[in-house]
């Protein structure tokens, strides 16, 4: 007879008195614990147990073990169920037991045409929702015809100028019963207008659209690939760096938007307020929780400026979490998440329905966890964090392609991710067993759950001090802490030491040499092609759009738009303007310079953590020897070695770019860092005028093979054809056209550089006065 059952039969009494025992054992826990602490004192060799076994993960104090005695402190231990007050164990009463969470793949490159296959190939298969990825110029308000934008168009996502690409994209997808997630910030009210539109000229209604719009202009940052390090990350202002317009205005819009979803959209979600990027930044899972939620209580804030009240907007709230590879930190980072919004509404806003406590999540795989050497262990890798996220109660989930350290995925790695999913669903008994939260009552994860709340709380309270998230990252508070968290954690990576090493097996710890893990040398890739992207792109501006419109009604509604940009009152709503602009084919980088006429471009400021990383790296006999051959040079030369970090395109990817910085400037360098959206001859200049040795091109988006070679034309131009040139990145093997630029750079730093390594690689290349090939600069 099963344990539930035979606790059934004995009725209420007999249920008091089996819990009244249980009450009355805890007093034996203290003997137990005695009896503990003397066999653990024996494998300590006499040292303290608590100090020999304890460690720290994630600024977060571990005990070796838990027991009943970590809990009792707890108030609502052993009382909390799902989907009731205060939604630690889930948001739902039935969680999985009554559907699993939803699978929604992030994906989108190329055109309009060749993701819209995908997507139907995609849901064909099982994926129950689609989940839309933009490219860089779409993301940064620019049209495919700029001139800013040539190297970037359809490469890390679907391009998207007008009405008609999104009619295209989501051509026989019948958007009245589908779920769409688009991830869009920057540019968020022309594609969400487009997307409106689109559904109207396809017969649907805006008020059957169904999903979310991320529209998180606080954070913002789409997939990194670190240059020293691996995978891929993705904050507008604090991480990932495709904002447009400054922090204020930018909530006008995010207001502008909810007001309008409120109206037309009820069963849309206005937002998807997103740690995601933060972690793929360096943030902690405990910062990442701490600043996601304050950027939500900031949300809450702005939406009752757009004349909302809470109950109408905090029900339509959606989250975003990554998942790392520490399993239980992030299993108890959701439950956390859940219990310590639901309290910080109630408290701060005092709303009357229940709904506007309940926290729902979408979350995401690691992208920074993947790695280059030996992929196929991404597999693994994504599947353990899958099934945190799972544990933890997420609503939905996308799980990343092995591949993705190193281009975008490909049919088959996209088909695995998926299958993962489906595997965990389906065949382990996870949603067959019927159990909501179950690893709910662990001593372990219920004390980590508490000390997660407990610290992110405390980071919340500085944040509200401040004035709220948007005067803190005005600040630069978050930006410079999720830095300092990056550059420690590149240091532990980097480490050549036992402890406090952070292994990455098949990266800085059981590495096979020459064996790939198995996988081939070369993997097949998804190539992207961008000349045929561009053209087409700017034959569909010209010949289908611009020259059939009624470009005087167009510039009228346009007008209007900035107009009420410039008034600072709420009388005319962006969103509504903007649809109607969307109509009439005003395309992407018309709505978005009509608003940057209003409110001009946001340019952030540069800078970098410095001593952080030294001082987490310690000393090593690598790190000797750079200081050695940094004397050298400077014995030699009369200077230390000094390097340009550039970024180049619409690529706002910055985590490896600024790491790689810090590093460098701890180890000797003198570091200059470019502004973000620099052009190849903006990237020159910058190097005459600071009169560098060597310029690092950081490269996360696959504009490499048209930045590349410019920039290098224009550095013969400008009479710096002698200076190296370096690229991290991820810059695959099999890029077209690579093979005609590859030696032009002095180096590539792909993912698993360690920081020491690269540094004296460029010295000794500069010692030894290595130049670019001669005459390679002109043949492109």
């Amino acid at each position: 007879m099963g344990i539930p059952r035979a606790l059934a039969r004995l009725g209420p009494q007999g249920l008091r008195a089996v819990r009244g025992y249980a009450s009355a054992a805890g007093g034996a826990t203290e003997q137990n614990l005695e009896e503990w602490k003397q066999r653990a004192g024996k494998e300590a060799k006499g040292r303290d147990p608590w100090q020999a076994f304890s460690s720290t993960n994630q600024d977060i104090h571990l005990m070796p073990v838990y027991s009943g005695l970590d809990v009792a402190g707890q108030p609502d231990y052993g009382s909390e169920f799902p989907g009731v007050y205060p939604y630690t164990r889930g948001p739902y009463a039935s969680m999985y037991t009554g559907r699993p969470w939803t699978i929604r793949q992030y994906a989108g490159f190329s055109t309009a045409e060749e993701s819209n296959a995908f997507y139907r190939k995609a849901l064909a298969a099982g994926q129950q929702g689609t989940s839309i990825a933009f490219d860089l110029p779409t993301h940064r308000g620019y049209d495919s015809d700029h001139p800013r934008v040539s190297g970037d168009v359809g490469m890390a996502g679907v391009a998207v100028d007008s009405v008609e690409d999104m009619k295209i994209l989501f051509d026989q997808i019948p958007l009245d019963r589908m779920s769409v997630s688009m991830t869009m910030n920057g540019a968020v009210l022309p594609v969400m207008a487009m997307f409106v539109v689109a559904a109207e000229e396809q017969g649907v209604a805006a008020a059957k659209l169904q999903g979310t719009i991320q529209n998180d202009i606080l954070k913002a940052r789409r997939r990194e690939r670190p240059w020293q390090g691996r995978g891929k990350a993705e904050g507008e202002f604090m991480v990932r760096n495709t904002y447009i317009y400054p922090p204020h205005p930018s909530m006008r819009i995010v207001g502008d938007i909810f007001a309008y979803c409120s109206r037309h959209l009820p069963k849309f979600h206005p937002i998807s307020i997103s740690g995601y990027h933060m972690q793929e930044a360096g943030a902690t899972p405990g910062l990442e929780l701490a600043f996601t939620l304050a950027d939500g209580l900031e949300y809450i804030r702005c939406a009752e400026q757009a004349g909302l009240t809470v109950d109408q907007v905090a029900p339509r709230l959606s989250f975003f979490f990554a998942i790392g590879m520490d399993f239980f930190s992030e299993v108890a980072k959701l439950r956390a998440a859940r219990r310590l919004w639901a309290r910080l509404v109630k408290e701060k806003f005092g709303p009357s329905d229940e709904k506007s406590l309940v926290l729902r999540t979408h979350c995401q795989t690691s992208g920074y966890s993947l790695t280059a050497q030996e992929p196929y262990n991404n597999i693994i890798r994504t599947t353990v964090e899958a099934m945190a996220a799972v544990m933890g109660g997420t609503q939905s989930l996308h799980t990343n392609s092995f591949d993705e350290a190193i281009a975008l995925p490909t049919d088959f790695s996209a088909k695995l991710a998926r299958n993962t999913q489906l595997i965990l669903a389906e065949e382990t008994g996870i949603t067959k067993a019927c159990v909501a939260d179950p690893l709910g009552g662990s001593f372990y994860l219920e004390a980590l759950t508490s000390q997660m709340e407990a610290a992110a709380e405390e980071v919340i309270r500085e944040v509200e001090q401040m004035g709220g998230m948007t005067e803190a990252i005005i600040s630069g508070l978050p930006k410079l802490k999720i830095e300092e968290c990056a550059a420690r954690q590149q240091a532990h990576i980097d480490s050549n030491k036992q402890a406090p090493l952070q292994v990455i097996v098949g990266v800085n710890k059981y590495a096979q040499g020459d064996d790939n893990g198995g996988a081939p040398r070369e993997l097949d890739v998804r190539r992207i092609d961008n000349t045929m992207v561009l053209q087409r792109q700017q034959e569909r501006l010209a010949q289908s759009l611009r020259a059939t419109r009624d470009e005087a009604a167009v510039q009228a509604a346009l007008a209007a738009l900035e107009a009420a940009a410039h008034s600072g009152n709420r009388q005319h709503n962006l969103m509504e303007l903007a649809v109607q602009a969307a109509r009439l084919r005003a395309t992407v980088g018309d709505i978005s310079a009509a608003l940057e006429k209003a409110w001009g471009r946001y340019e952030a400021g540069g800078g970098m953590s410095t001593g952080v990383y030294n001082k987490a790296l310690g000393t090593s006999a690598q790190m000797e020897a750079v200081q050695r051959v940094v004397a050298r040079f400077e014995a030699e030369v009369g200077r230390h070695p000094r390097i340009l970090i550039a970024k180049m395109g619409q690529d706002g990817h910055d985590r490896g770019a600024k790491v790689m910085a810090t590093g460098l400037a701890d180890l000797g360098f003198d570091v200059d860092i470019g502004p973000l959206f620099m052009t190849p001859h903006e990237v020159a200049r910058h190097a005459v005028d600071a009169d560098v040795h060597v310029v690092g091109v950081s490269s996360q988006a696959a504009g490499h093979g048209t930045l590349v070679p410019e920039l290098m034309r224009e550095l013969a131009a400008q009479g710096m054809g002698h200076v190296l040139v370096v690229c991290g990145g991820i810059i695959p093997k099999q890029a077209s056209g690579l093979r005609r630029w590859r030696a032009w750079v002095a180096a590539f730093y792909g993912p698993g550089t360690r920081v020491p390594a690269a540094a004296l690689d460029m010295i000794g290349m500069l010692l030894e006065g290595k130049q670019p090939e001669a005459g390679s600069q002109g043949t492109a």
